[in-house]
């Protein structure tokens, strides 16, 4: 996996206090409350709504909500985080959330559940999503200097919290109800802005704030200024084009379709196993990348997201649900270890200047294709059969990963180590061997600190 060697014991206890402080522990926090709501929130919406009399449409529809304005409204998010203090709007984000989570958890406590309310809750929810999350793409390179560790320690954290959501939130219906689940999520979202009210970000690296002015024109600037920047990076880009492919192809109706092909054979319990088995396997693929330091991070990430196949193969074989389980942790720890080489490579390799832009756009094209991908299974399933559907998403899965180490501009790219990253007039090279704007020296430690 073209990993460099193990580190002696003194460089691994540099390189966790490279990753752990107050104000990364406060992050990390944060990041992993937030997502222990977010998967508590589906059950609370399924239970909520089935038992309002309203059927599995209204909650589709009600999820559908959130990822429209999320997916539509995130580039605009990117460039506001790039214009304005990356903190006080995922602060403002979480108080949004707050309020519209606990305006849901009265409406299902009192009993008066309106489907276009829950729906316009969602919409909010979604908008303040699309605020919240490019900024914690240029968040992690300022609190860690030890940026993929920093990522792999974030991943565990929500891997294990997205084991955990649903089982809470189950208790919580089953004791309480589902305004219950609703008054817990926004908990989260306090507990969340709580920390990040208490984090101390130190100061941009020079240039972080470079925009193009004031109005309308000055955003809309700024807008195509972080496309260009975005289509200049081959192996972003490239990367993103290939994405949109395992989700219509691989991700989109593998999701959908292995749940109902298991809870029809083998029934809910199997499928829960199966599911946690999956969390189970994305927590090994944090801790993986937090000991393997590949010196080209997309190349072993395509590599180990080779794994992902044997999800949906082994269900479509129609395998036995131990066979089942073992291929799903196999496929969480593969999509797990790429996320982190992922995200780290988009941290270290983007200037400062436009990454929450970038970050922006990278989000929104993986998610883009996701919906048509869920759209398509139905009718595919009914057309081909669901075993065979997922018999292809398997083999394109592999399609996907041997298309993504063709590509020059994604195997070769070399990693960034922020520790060592090129001074202000160095000339680096891209991918491709050509060379490449330096990059800003990065910023010295300050006793002035974003509050």
């Amino acid at each position: 996996m073209d990993a460099t060697p193990a580190r002696s014991a003194p460089q691994e206890a540099t390189a966790g206090r490279a990753v752990w402080s107050r104000d990364f522990a406060l992050f990390f926090a944060a990041r992993a409350v937030a997502r222990l709501g977010d998967t508590m929130l589906p059950v609370a919406l399924a239970a909520g709504l089935l038992q309002h009399g309203y059927g599995a449409g209204a909650v589709g529809l009600a999820m559908a909500a959130t990822a429209a304005a999320f997916a539509g409204l995130v580039v605009f998010g990117g460039v506001l985080a790039d214009r304005f203090s990356t903190r006080r709007l995922m602060i403002g984000a979480d108080l949004v959330r707050l309020g519209t989570q606990a305006l849901a958890a009265a409406l299902f406590f009192s009993g008066h559940v309106v489907l276009w309310q829950i729906c316009a809750i969602g919409f909010v929810n979604g908008v303040a999503g699309a605020v919240f999350q490019p900024g914690v793409a240029s968040t992690v390179p300022r609190l860690s200097s030890d940026v993929q560790g920093a990522n792999g320690a974030i991943r565990v954290a929500e891997s294990a919290a997205q084991l955990a959501g649903p089982a809470v939130a189950g208790l919580l219906v089953g004791f309480a109800s589902p305004g219950g689940v609703f008054a817990a999520h926004a908990t989260t979202y306090a507990l969340s802005a709580l920390c990040l009210l208490l984090l101390r970000l130190p100061p941009p690296a020079p240039g972080s704030r470079a925009v193009s002015g004031r109005g309308s024109r000055a955003f809309r600037a700024d807008l195509v200024q972080g496309w260009r920047e975005f289509c200049a990076r081959r192996w972003l880009w490239s990367v993103i084009a290939v994405w949109c492919v395992y989700m219509i192809a691989v991700w989109g109706p593998t999701v959908p379709l292995v749940a109902a092909e298991v809870v029809q054979e083998h029934g809910a319990r199997a499928y829960g196993l199966v599911n946690s088995a999956l969390g189970a396997g994305t927590v090994v693929g944090g801790l993986l990348a937090l000991r393997l330091r590949p010196r080209r991070m997309l190349r072993a990430g395509a590599i180990a997201l080779v794994g992902f196949a044997a999800f949906p193969a082994s269900v479509g074989a129609g395998l036995d649900v131990p066979v089942m389980a073992a291929g799903a942790a196999v496929a969480g720890a593969g999509m797990s270890f790429w996320g982190v080489m992922w995200a780290t490579s988009v941290q270290t390799q983007v200037p400062p200047d436009v990454l929450n832009r970038i970050h922006a756009y990278d989000v929104a094209g993986s998610l883009a294709m996701m919906p048509v991908g869920q759209a398509l299974a139905g009718p595919a399933a009914s057309a081909l059969g669901a075993d065979h559907v997922l018999l292809v998403a398997g083999a394109t899965s592999f399609a996907v990963c041997a298309a993504l180490l063709l590509i020059p501009a994604v195997r070769g790219l070399v990693r960034v180590d922020t520790r060592t990253a090129p001074t202000a007039g160095t000339v680096t090279e891209t991918a491709t061997g050509t060379p490449a704007p330096a990059r800003p020296a990065a910023a010295e430690p300050s006793r002035t600190r974003e509050r």
